[in-house]
């Protein structure tokens, strides 16, 4: 985790820290800007989680090549029969999570040496990448290893990089609600200081922070319910400072002209400008993930362009989904009744997930699939809106079924679909809404995993799947968790001092 942070080959920053003594550095207001550019860079990383992301939940299926099983680690942890050593695309979210961390830290290490107007706000921001890298680890891996002291009276992450040979220093946290701790930390900082605006898109502003602090208030009442009305008390801060697209700017939302617009509330950028290629995948300014969900050649769409036939939406997610309800057209790309269009893949259900398909409209995409330019909608205005309306009803709130109405007013045009007790829980028809609002977008898996869902609905799913389709074994206190690639405990020699996940 230490040799990846700055030899990783990127573009996004044209900056190289290799060879320049640290001490020396920082010493302008442009120096802090480019450092804090080189922690962003790690961002475009994280389409490797969103596509793990959707390919453990209940509502995919892996896919891709019929005749050979490529992408095993994907097929693997599709089936939920990953291992240790089945650590492809699982090794690469820990090394590349854990060299964000050490960017941001890069940056806050040296936070005092140099003073300019606006720094505050630079150190917000590395804050904040810090805290969103750290609960992408966390998320995976549960109770990671990282460094914290006491400061202020409460336990917060150390602001110093872990240099090489110190890595046989770290030791894990002690419990994942620990982990939660230190990212609240991390963004209750970062709001002091964050403006409500910023005039270049990729930049992390209040709201971005507000709204991501109150998800993890969201997953630590998992293990403590008092979160849940620091959740609500933070997430309210959000409300109304966004808006939900409506009409046609809702069935644009996901492409190009949808991005960065009043319901983004934290989007990662892709730029799509530079070829990449399988020797170095993250030298991408683009993400391939969206390469994944195409149909698999030779499709050929006005719109769209053939992909690799993974990512396939199940019919159960597609039963869900009302006639009217105008979410089905934005994330279905149904092709049932036009297989022949393209190279079925393996467990072909004929769905293909729409919002982040290849299109061709998309010209600053080249020739290369591995680089395409689709922003990641990161924490979107109706993901708020939902889980302000679970925080709600989790800490005895009264306004919960208002904010679920306003998203479902959005999906029917109208309020003819507002929640009523004839509906039963209004906690379970939140998180129906968000199964069907967030679809595709990577957060079923981990929705499952906090709210305690996750053995039912996969024993539902094998319960209703094809014959042909492949069960989903997945065994509680051991799959909520993905396991630390082996060589990743060799290489830290941690194999008895870190210990393995539960289960693996």
């Amino acid at each position: 985790m230490v040799l990846i942070t700055f030899t990783a080959c990127d573009d996004f920053v044209d900056v190289d820290p290799i060879g320049v003594e640290a001490e020396d550095y920082f010493n302008s207001e442009e120096e802090y800007e480019s450092a804090l550019i080189g922690a962003y860079d790690l961002l475009q990383a994280t389409f490797q989680n969103v596509l793990i992301s959707v390919v453990a939940s209940d509502d995919f299926i892996a896919g891709g090549d019929p005749f050979n099983y490529d992408q095993p680690t994907l097929q693997n942890i599709n089936s939920m029969i990953h291992t240790p050593s089945d650590n492809n695309q699982l090794r690469e979210v820990w090394q590349l999570m854990y060299a964000g961390i050490n960017r941001a830290n890069y940056v806050l290490e040296f936070k005092d040496k140099t003073e300019f107007a606006g720094k505050a706000a630079v150190i917000a921001q590395a804050y904040f990448l810090r805290a969103y890298f750290t609960f992408e680890l966390t998320k995976f891996f549960g109770d990671v290893p990282l460094t914290f002291e006491e400061r202020g009276g409460v336990n917060r992450m150390t602001d110093k990089r872990i240099l090489f040979g110190e890595e046989f220093d770290v030791n894990r946290v002690g419990s994942i609600a620990d982990v939660y701790s230190l990212i609240e930390e991390d963004l209750k900082e970062a709001i002091t200081s964050l403006p409500a605006t910023q005039s270049q898109k990729y930049k992390i502003t209040k709201g971005a922070a507000q709204a991501l602090l109150g998800k993890v208030y969201l997953y630590h009442g998992t293990f403590d319910n008092s979160k849940f009305a620091q959740a609500a008390t933070t997430l309210v801060h959000v409300y109304g400072k966004y808006s939900l697209k409506q009409g046609a700017d809702y069935t644009n939302l996901f492409e190009s002209e949808g991005e960065n617009g009043d319901e983004s509330v934290f989007e990662i950028q892709y730029s799509g400008v530079e070829a990449a290629s399988w020797g170095c995948i993250i030298c991408s300014e683009g993400s391939y993930f969206v390469q994944y969900n195409g149909p698999r050649s030779p499709y050929d769409n006005p719109v769209y362009r053939s992909g690799w036939g993974f990512n396939l939406p199940t019919q159960q997610l597609y039963d869900l989904f009302d006639a009217n309800d105008n979410r089905r057209e934005v994330t279905f790309l149904d092709l049932r009744n036009d297989q022949d269009t393209y190279s079925q893949g393996r467990d072909d259900t004929g769905f293909f997930n729409r919002k982040y398909l290849p299109r061709k409209a998309d010209a600053k995409i080249g020739a290369d699939p591995l680089n395409h330019a689709n922003n990641y909608r990161a924490i979107r205005y109706a993901d708020v809106l939902l889980m302000l309306a679970e925080a709600e009803v989790q800490s005895g709130g009264s306004n919960a079924a208002a904010y679920l109405n306003e998203v479902r007013a959005r999906a029917f045009g109208n309020n003819s679909q507002n929640y009523t007790t004839a509906e039963g829980s209004l906690l379970e028809a939140i998180y129906t809404e968000r199964r069907k609002e967030l679809a595709g977008e990577g957060h079923r898996f981990f929705d499952l995993v906090r709210t305690g869902k996750a053995k039912a609905n996969f024993d539902a799913f094998n319960a209703s799947k094809p014959a042909e389709f492949n069960a989903v074994n997945f065994t509680e206190n051991k799959h909520e968790i993905f396991p630390i690639p082996l060589v990743e405990l060799q290489l830290a020699n941690a194999v008895e001092k870190w210990g393995q996940n539960p289960g693996y």
